[in-house]
């Protein structure tokens, strides 16, 4: 839903987005998290829309997994972002989880991913992340380390800061629009998106002062 000024125009629209961290050992305490501060700091620096968040850390079970996934798409969630689990070790079951509960899938965000990280490490390659649409929202596997989940979201950048290698979310917010969800406007200097020119909005980002 979009947010309104005093003087009666738009804002941008406010948004809820689920983030999921799957890890045996951290959904049990062995040790701390660090995948849903990653993902929350990063989304806070990217985004100039308001953001509410639902944070999961669990377990790798696929019902749990699964189940998690069907309850923030079902509480509002337009973006689903989950870290870990995506490899392959016997108890990596993160991108079977969710394809178990799409009704579509978009794998060209997982091949990007892999492009990205294969800049860094040749062991990408064992990577198994997914992206996939459910109903009106969109869930993308993320890699587990905080580094890396920086990496695959806002690409690569030359030491000008002129953009190398494009990450995968610029290329969310036009997603999220074409499957009903709510207008994301990001940052640029984190991570531009890219919408077709027909496409582009006009928003107050805040209310005028006074």
């Amino acid at each position: 839903m979009s947010e309104t000024s005093p003087n009666g125009g738009a804002l941008l629209d406010a948004v809820k987005i689920g983030i999921v961290s799957i890890s045996d050992r951290a959904s049990t305490g062995v040790y701390e998290d660090k995948g849903l501060p990653a993902l929350q700091d990063w989304l806070t620096r990217a985004l100039q829309n308001t953001v509410t968040f639902e944070a999961r850390l669990i377990p790798d079970e696929i019902p749990v997994i699964s189940a998690a996934l069907i309850e923030l798409v079902d509480a509002g969630c337009s973006l689903v972002l989950t870290t870990g689990g995506t490899g392959p070790a016997l108890r990596d079951v993160t991108p079977e989880a969710t394809l178990a509960v799409a009704h579509k899938e978009m794998p060209g965000f997982g091949e990007q991913m892999r492009q990205i990280s294969l800049k860094f490490v040749p062991t990408a390659i064992l990577s198994r992340q997914v992206a996939v649409i459910r109903g009106s929202s969109l869930i993308i596997n993320l890699p587990g380390q905080p580094k890396a989940i920086a990496e695959t979201l806002e690409g690569l950048k030359d030491a000008q800061g002129q953009q190398v290698v494009n990450g995968i979310f610029a290329a969310v917010p036009y997603c999220i629009d074409l499957i009903g969800g709510p207008y994301l406007q990001t940052v640029d200097t984190v991570c531009k998106a890219f919408r077709p020119k027909t496409a582009i909005r006009a928003f107050a980002t805040s209310p005028p002062a006074g």
